[in-house]
């Protein structure tokens, strides 16, 4: 097997996977730092980088490993071990979230993170490149994640505006309406409470939760969120 190590690690307001938008894009304003990792700490690496607008990454699940596994990959180590990709117990079927979470569809006919090489891949737009490290918007990535690669994104190849979308296609995405009272959005700074807005639009419960007196929490940017949802009206009621 060949074996794989981490080049660099994502760095977001996201300590936990809820909350995370479930596609890369979905908030562009979203910012993220990718820190190489020391091995890969050379300003060449990213010679000609700047020259594009966005970028693939290709990383790792490490939140959804197996126990035996977080003592050489935990979602918050420096990773600097080399280690392969973990092959988990295959799942041929999942539930994604845009189905509501109760129908069924090929995992290779999905993004579901349960993927038997938990590999993610995802499109971000650069934004920045401070000496080596490099900032981007729009990831869906926690804070932690081990990137395998990073590439360009070529939009004369990668860009298949008129491709169909499958089940996304018949199932579109409601957003909710966010209410940030005054005395809550006085904590934030205007950029974290706009990202939070937009983030909490996207409706991170799971899909076959529906009660309005439910209170949801949610860690972001170093703050404990907590929320409920009636309707379409997403209220957040408390910051931690």
């Amino acid at each position: 097997m060949k074996i794989i190590e981490p080049v660099a690690i994502f760095h977001s307001p996201f300590s936990s996977k809820f909350g995370i938008p479930r596609q890369s894009g979905l908030v562009d304003e979203l910012t993220g730092r990718i820190v190489l990792e020391p091995k890969f700490r050379d300003p060449n690496a990213l010679r000609g980088l700047s020259d594009f607008d966005y970028l693939w990454l290709i990383w790792g699940f490490s939140a959804n490993e197996p126990k035996e596994n977080q003592s050489i990959n935990t979602q918050h180590s420096t990773l600097h071990t080399p280690h392969s990709t973990i092959n988990s117990p295959f799942h041929p079927t999942v539930r994604p979230p845009r189905l509501g979470g109760n129908e069924r569809i090929g995992v290779f006919a999905s993004r579901s993170p349960f993927r038997p090489n938990g590999l993610g891949l995802s499109s971000v737009k650069l934004i920045d490149i401070e000496k080596t490290d490099i900032i981007v918007g729009g990831a869906d990535l926690m804070d932690g994640t081990p990137i395998y690669d990073i590439k360009p994104y070529l939009p004369y190849v990668d860009a298949h505006t008129e491709a169909r979308g499958g089940f996304t296609d018949q199932r579109q995405w409601q957003k909710l309406d966010v209410v940030i009272p005054h005395s809550i959005r006085q904590r934030l700074a205007d950029k974290q409470a706009s990202e939070l807005s937009n983030v909490l639009s996207l409706d991170p419960r799971p899909h076959y939760q529906n009660d309005p007196n439910r209170i949801y929490g949610m860690p972001f940017g170093g703050h404990d969120v907590r929320f409920k949802v009636e309707g379409n009206i997403l209220t957040i009621v408390e910051i931690i």
